[in-house]
This record gives structure tokens, C-alpha cells and sequence, in this order.
């Protein structure tokens, strides 16, 4: 098993958004380009997610789910969100059960 975790990430994430190296870094790109383009990329990686796991097809889905993170972590720095704000959010939700959390959100478009 591997030591590499989503913190490691976020960090070399916010290393190359500091940078902002664009000639070297895919990931100084995506947030030069904006919040609009790292959420796009957020989506079309779930998408094939979700698509590999109907498959069955456990190889891909397990590269999609390696994008759909390291999207997901851009798309947070390029909003100003970081990874232990989302943390403390699922840490939050963790102390009661799942369906007591979710009717205690307030009704979408509200």
C-alpha cells in the first residue's frame, strides 16, 4: 500500500498553482485557465467514472477514480476550498448517521 495520500496532493497542487510554471505543469494550466475549466474537467472525469463503474470494468475505474480526485482537488484550489475544509465538513457529518445529515441539509434552492 502506498504512503501517497490526498493531503500529499493538495500540496503539490498548491505548489504548481504557486508556480504557475504553464509551459512545464498540466496543473498550473488548468488553473490559469479559470474555476470554469477545472469544474468542466471535474465533470467529464466523473462522468467516465461512473461510466467504468457500470462496466464492471474495475482497471478503469480505478484510473477514473485517480482523475476524478486530482480534479476535484484542482477544481478546490482554483476556488479557494482546501482539502482540510472539506475534511472537517465530512469529519462534521460522521458523528450522526448519513440519512439524519442529509434531512437536516437545507432543501436545495431554498
Amino acid at each position: 500500500m502506498t504512503a501517497f495520500t490526498l493531503h500529499d496532493l493538495a500540496k503539490t497542487i498548491a505548489e504548481r498553482a504557486r508556480v504557475g510554471d504553464t509551459s512545464t505543469s498540466y496543473t498550473a494550466k488548468l488553473l490559469q485557465d479559470g474555476v470554469e475549466r477545472c469544474a468542466k474537467k471535474l465533470g467529464e472525469e466523473a462522468v467516465e467514472a461512473a461510466i467504468a463503474a457500470v462496466a464492471g470494468d474495475k482497471p478503469a475505474l480505478t484510473e477514473e477514480a485517480a482523475d476524478v480526485l486530482y480534479h476535484l482537488l484542482v477544481t478546490l484550489e482554483a476556488s479557494g476550498v482546501t482539502l482540510a475544509e472539506v475534511m472537517a465538513a465530512l469529519e462534521r457529518r460522521t458523528s450522526q448517521s448519513g440519512l439524519v445529515e442529509k434531512a437536516a441539509r437545507p432543501a436545495k434552492g431554498s
